[in-house]
């Protein structure tokens, strides 16, 4: 087996979500020049009215971008109002999806493996007709634990810290409403998509939260629309992504954690491909309970306790 990444060429569009971080957009800018995009589109939200430096935060994010010295095609999607983090989002990823037919996505404080690329683009190629899956994931939640002798695995999953798709999937997938979702509450259908009945009261409260508004996040309609879909996501056998990006400044990620920081590792290629496409049921469990905050492991425990006294 060969690990001659140098041979590779990136001829896959990447996107590049920014905002007001410039130095974890260097760092992630920085191993997007190493591999060499023929294309690059750039997503960036517009600075909160209320923060006075934010402006310049914002300015000096996407001068950044103004340094793009190899052969690449530069699109921008700059918004000057501030849209916040779901709308932003996913009104960028439609519209990069107006220009291309699959992406490789990254945010800005999204640190990806040198090979995170070329694993992106072939699986993007080998999966494409095949709609079965919703999207490629750079993430490995597994800390060290072997789920699988092949490079990758397919779960429900759907870490976006780092990740791959098609235009296809997206004009599916995504439906910021979560139309459905009353429904399959209301009719106990939850457990048709979650697949894990120590899970439902976790994405039970997500899923409420999400389509009452009350969540800001983009994340989880995404992860919605694959579930109602019935997509996996393909997860890599080693971590090709380490979020840099935990700490005050961030939307979401403002406590350091095990998920903070995690150590990339670079895969082997040729790929190892698994025989069948087929959730990992095991390293879905395993990895759950290491990403899942405190608060939401209590409620999954007390759904257990409460079924568990039902049984008895």
């Amino acid at each position: 087996m060969t690990n001659k990444n140098s041979e590779f060429i990136l001829t896959t569009p990447v996107v590049l979500i920014i905002f007001n971080r410039p130095d974890t957009t260097e760092a992630v800018f920085s191993a997007i020049a190493r591999a060499k995009p023929q294309k690059l589109l750039v997503i960036s939200d517009g600075p909160r009215t209320h923060l006075a430096d934010e402006g310049k935060l914002v300015a000096a994010s996407r001068a950044i971008i103004d340094r793009v010295h190899w052969p690449c095609e530069v699109l921008t999607n700059y918004s000057e109002i501030n849209l916040g983090c779901r709308k932003r989002v996913s009104s960028g990823i439609k519209w990069a999806f107006d220009h291309v037919e699959e992406a490789i996505i990254l945010e800005d404080d999204c640190l990806p493996a040198p090979t995170f690329f070329r694993y992106c683009q072939e699986l993007l190629e080998r999966y494409r007709n095949d709609l079965r899956v919703g999207m490629i994931s750079g993430n490995n939640f597994q800390f060290g634990r072997k789920c699988t002798n092949d490079s990758y695995y397919f779960s429900k999953n759907t870490h976006i810290w780092g990740w791959a798709t098609w235009k296809n999937r997206w004009q599916l997938g995504y439906d910021d409403n979560m139309t459905l979702w009353p429904t399959i509450r209301n009719e106990g259908r939850l457990g048709d998509l979650a697949l894990d009945i120590s899970e439902l009261g976790y994405w039970k409260k997500i899923f409420d939260r999400v389509y009452s508004r009350k969540d800001n996040s983009w994340a989880f309609p995404w992860t919605y629309g694959n579930w109602v879909q019935g997509w996996l996501t393909i997860l890599p056998s080693v971590n090709l992504i380490s979020n840099i990006g935990f700490d005050s400044n961030a939307t979401h990620s403002t406590t350091l954690n095990k998920l903070a920081n995690m150590p990339i590792e670079d895969l082997i290629f040729p790929l190892k491909h698994p025989i069948i496409v087929a959730r990992n049921i095991v390293a879905d469990k395993s990895s759950f309970w290491v990403y899942r905050s405190p608060l939401h492991i209590r409620i999954i425990k007390k759904v257990k306790s409460i079924l568990f006294e039902f049984k008895a």
